[in-house]
Parts: structure tokens; C-alpha cells; sequence
């Protein structure tokens, strides 16, 4: 057993007995997102280095020290994908889906950062995105945060908080951005040694520091607020305006920067108390200049990508039920005969009840031992086909949630008799 191979540390398997739960969170976020004009993109896990240099940033966390990056045999620097917004939008340029046209998408599927993993962040996650291309005003800023209110109502784990934000242009915040570091410079002993290394590099990731001596300190700093152009100021009221009359609660957090460098003007984070430190489950904002950057015409953007880990997490924490997995019927065959008719019996009770889940004993054994395995497969009904019930045609059908007594019915009446037990 020492030679074993392990996974590797931060990425975990999903196993059979905790698939249900991810199914039922993607089935109803894939129905919510599509009642919204939002259809699915699919691009590789994949890309250029240079993709997410450029539009993360040079300085950022995940560029400078979380990035799986190696050089193919090509001699070309690759990374797999530390999160999704960046590969949306070239798959966009890529394909022509984003030149004066309007375009709601969504996609899914594995992220990589090599962080420290722990409960809530691993090296290996899943995340749900959605973006929309070419609309500038704030409906569209408020249509995704209220999309994602619905979201959590229908998967059964409200509350959680909404905080938002605004950061302004790019322009403004130039401006905000050397107001901060003056005064951060001035208390520059206070300042832990993440803050200070980047207090020159990416000076507004010090706003959401964990630190408490840095939490206080910036308390009293210059507020973001103060420096925003009359549009951004005029953005953001819009956007307040139609929360509150969706009946969405917020918080206006002027310490919400997010940690990537292409965000602009509205961001916004959702995020629970019932996760320990991992409290952020949904996070976004608009990125008015990324498509430019990455070699395309200036395009309005917005979008949000949600954590699947932390969801599932929540689901399980508020109780939220797990689908139906088990098998509806368990077919036990005992007897040659019996076994070349059953496996045809199956199939075509799965032809006639196509939501069937039926589980047939395959690899022989004793009577009383497949009916053991029946019982265990968590089935409610088995089927019971031996060589007498064969030349007659008919199968044994015996419950096994309650004390209902076994029967016997002819084969052609079985898929009447079973379709209420599929409910």
C-alpha cells in the first residue's frame, strides 16, 4: 500500500456519493442563467502566458506567484487557466463574437492556482462565470447581481451579503491611487510585509489586507469614493436606484478594490459567514478596458465567476437535500436462463421508463446473496427473475423500503407497476 499514488496536494477527487449535490448546483445555475439569454461557451484550460499577464496584471498575486506555467516543446510559454474572464474574452476575439454585437455568456469548468490549499481554496476549482459584451449602462451591472440573488434563493442557501463598490475609471483611480500611497507612505511602520511590497506595485490591494494593524490603518485612509469622475458617480447611483427598487440588499464597501487590474467602475463580491476565512462565494465587476487590451475595439464588459466548493459547502451547511441518486430497482437473475432474459428485460424496461434507474446483478452468486445487494444498492423495488419465472414470462416484484408483500406480474405489465416508484 506504501506505493500508492496520492493526488496531488490541493486537488481533490469528487467522489459518486457527493456528484448528486454538484449536479443539482450546475442543473439549476445552467437553468437560471439560461432563463436570462446567457448561452455556454466552452475554451481550453489551456492558454498563452501572455493572455494573463496582460490582463490580470504583471503585479498581481496570481500572476507573480500562483500561476501553473511551464514552456512546451515548442518553446512557448503556457499557464493553465487561473480563472475564466480572460480566456472568455479571447475565445470572443478569436471567433468574431464580440465587433458591435451583444453577447451574454457562460461557461464552467476547473481552475488552477497554486496557493496554500486549505478548507474552501485548493489548487485545483470549479467555477461558473457569466459575461455580457457590449452594454454600457448600469442594467446590465444590476441584471447580474440580481440574476445572482435569484440563483441563491433557488439553490436554498440565502442568506448571504452583497457588498459593492465602485472603482471608477481608470483615470480617476490613477489619480486616487498616488492620494493612497502618500498616505500609506506616511505609515509605512504600520504595514505588514505583503502591504509593503505592495504599497509601490498594486498599492489598492492594501484596502482589503486581513491584517488588523493594516485594517485599522486604512480606516482613516483617502476613500476611493471621493475621487470618482461625475459618470462613475452617476453609474454607480443608477445602479444603487435599481437594487433597491429589485429589493436587493447591498452594502456600499468603498474597500472592495477586487485583486485584477482590469476591473473598472461597478464591483461587487457576494459572501457568507458560514465558510470560516473563505467567506467569498461570488465575485465580479465591470472591465470596460480588457477587450482593447487583449487586441480587440473597446467594448463595454461585466461579469462574475462563482466558487462551485464554497456552494456545494453552503448547500450541505444549510441542509439543502442532495438528488435522488440511488437506484430505483435492483434486477437480481438466478439460473442460466434467467440471466440471458434478464439482461434483455432490462433493457427494455429502460426503453420504456426512460428516467429508470435500474441496477442489474451482474458476476453470478447465491440467491441470498444478490438480494443482499440489493438491499445495500439502496433500491426500492427488486426484481426477482429465476429459471420458473422465466418460462412463465413473469418476474417477482418485491418492495424493499416497506413491509408490502412480493408479488409476481407478468413481464409485459412491470413498467406500469414501476412508473409511481419513479416519482
Amino acid at each position: 500500500m506504501t506505493n500508492l499514488i496520492q493526488p496531488i496536494r490541493g486537488m481533490n477527487d469528487i467522489l459518486p456519493d457527493a456528484i448528486p449535490r454538484w449536479q443539482h448546483l450546475e442543473a439549476v445555475t445552467r437553468e437560471v442563467l439560461e432563463a436570462y439569454g446567457y448561452r455556454e461557451v466552452r475554451f481550453p484550460v489551456l492558454e498563452k502566458t501572455e493572455l494573463f499577464a496582460r490582463s490580470l496584471g504583471e503585479v498581481t498575486d496570481i500572476v507573480e506567484k500562483e500561476m501553473y506555467t511551464f514552456v512546451d516543446r515548442n518553446g512557448d510559454s503556457l499557464t493553465l487557466r487561473p480563472e475564466g474572464t480572460a480566456g472568455c474574452v479571447r475565445a470572443g476575439l478569436s471567433n468574431g463574437l464580440l465587433h458591435n454585437q451583444v453577447q451574454r455568456l457562460w461557461y464552467a469548468g476547473p481552475m488552477f492556482r497554486h496557493e496554500r490549499p486549505q478548507k474552501g481554496r485548493y489548487r485545483q476549482f470549479h467555477q461558473i462565470g457569466a459575461e455580457a459584451y457590449g452594454l454600457a449602462g448600469p442594467d446590465i451591472d444590476a441584471e447580474l447581481i440580481v440574476m445572482s440573488a435569484r440563483l441563491w434563493k433557488r439553490l436554498g442557501i440565502a442568506p448571504v451579503t452583497l457588498q459593492i463598490n465602485s472603482l471608477g475609471t481608470p483615470e480617476t483611480r490613477a489619480g486616487y491611487r498616488q492620494k493612497l500611497v502618500d498616505y500609506l507612505t506616511l505609515h509605512q511602520d504600520k504595514l505588514d510585509e505583503d502591504s509593503k511590497r505592495r504599497l509601490q506595485s498594486n498599492p489598492l490591494r492594501v484596502l482589503d489586507s486581513r491584517d488588523a494593524n493594516v485594517q485599522a490603518l486604512v480606516r482613516d485612509a483617502p476613500s476611493l469614493a471621493d475621487y470618482l469622475d461625475d459618470e462613475s458617480r452617476a453609474h454607480f447611483g443608477a445602479l444603487r436606484g435599481l437594487l433597491d427598487a429589485s429589493g436587493v440588499t447591498y452594502a456600499v464597501n468603498p474597500r472592495l478594490v477586487r485583486g485584477l487590474d482590469y476591473y473598472s467602475r461597478t464591483v461587487f463580491e457576494w459572501s457568507t459567514n458560514r465558510l470560516g476565512a473563505q467567506d467569498a462565494v461570488c465575485s465580479g465587476g465591470r472591465y470596460d478596458g480588457l477587450v482593447a487590451q487583449l487586441g480587440g475595439r473597446p467594448t463595454p464588459a461585466i461579469g462574475f465567476a462563482m466558487g462551485l466548493e464554497r456552494l456545494v459547502s453552503l448547500m450541505e451547511e444549510a441542509g439543502v437535500p442532495a438528488p435522488e441518486s440511488t437506484p430505483h430497482v435492483y434486477l437480481v437473475r438466478a439460473g442460466t436462463a434467467a440471466e440471458a432474459a434478464g439482461f434483455l428485460l432490462a433493457e427494455k424496461l429502460r426503453d420504456a421508463l426512460p428516467r429508470l434507474r435500474l441496477v442489474m446483478d451482474c458476476g453470478g452468486g447465491s440467491f441470498g446473496n444478490q438480494l443482499k445487494r440489493a438491499d445495500r444498492s439502496g433500491a426500492r423495488i427488486a426484481l426477482i427473475l429465476g429459471e420458473n419465472e422465466t418460462k412463465a414470462q413473469r418476474v417477482g416484484f418485491k418492495p424493499l423500503r416497506n413491509s408490502a408483500e412480493q408479488v409476481e406480474l407478468p413481464w409485459e405489465e412491470v413498467p406500469s407497476r414501476l412508473a409511481p416508484w419513479l416519482n
